[in-house]
């Protein structure tokens, strides 16, 4: 007896624990106290703890041993964790991506940051196969306007969209920018290239070509 009841207490003391992480871990990076992989870290630890405490408090319930509160805040964690987990299902195990797989543009600023340093930056070779097979649809956008124009544009949605711009060459029609993620603070470092139509028709038609590459 004395046994089934300190069993059961470990189960409820690693479900707290698992919840406890599940919703620390993403508030700590949220508030930039820890680094975003430190935070994802601890939300990922809390996400399969609770699953495999909530699974071993499911089996003791069905045995009428009851859930015990840990037990059940397990289970809320495991299920909210498969379900979040589950919604990337199917979708290619790649993080980056590029409008022009053949040439995609290339990273001369982000190289230099520091979250950089060391980094191969150059759009994944094996990825452009994975890409085209998925993201079919995925092509440079055109705009009809001359190159100064374009590039004005195309840094104008840029901030629009939030992103950090760090780099501004309108010369040679080249902008860098980061995307930084809400909860984790991830950052994702952005080329955008601006470069007349291939066919040479319509000198004042570009194309916006992109690349990103996750941080």
């Amino acid at each position: 007896m004395d046994d089934v009841r300190s069993r059961a207490g470990w189960r409820n003391a690693f479900g707290v624990i698992a919840g406890a992480l599940f919703v620390i871990g993403p508030a700590l990076a949220w508030l930039r106290i820890v680094r975003g992989i430190v935070g994802f870290a601890l939300f990922a630890l809390g996400g399969i703890v609770g699953l495999v405490v909530g699974v071993a408090s499911v089996i003791q319930a069905a045995r009428g041993r009851g859930f015990g509160r840990g037990g059940a805040l397990a289970v809320a964690v495991g299920v909210v964790f498969l379900a979040l987990a589950s919604r990337g299902a199917g979708v290619p195990r790649i993080n980056d991506f590029t409008t022009d797989p053949t040439d995609p543009p290339a990273f001369t600023h982000a190289v230099t940051l520091p979250p950089n340093v060391g980094r191969d930056m150059s759009y994944p070779k094996a990825f452009a196969d994975i890409q085209r097979g998925c993201c079919a649809d995925l092509h440079p956008a055109r705009v009809r306007a001359g190159a100064p124009e374009a590039f004005t544009r195309a840094e104008a949605v840029a901030r629009q969209m939030g992103l950090t711009v760090t780099r501004s060459d309108p010369s040679a029609g080249l902008l860098e920018a980061m995307a930084t993620s809400r909860l984790f603070g991830f950052h994702d470092d952005i080329a955008i290239r601006v470069r007349p139509e291939a066919d040479g028709h319509e000198p004042d038609r570009h194309a916006l070509q992109v690349t990103r590459r996750a941080g």
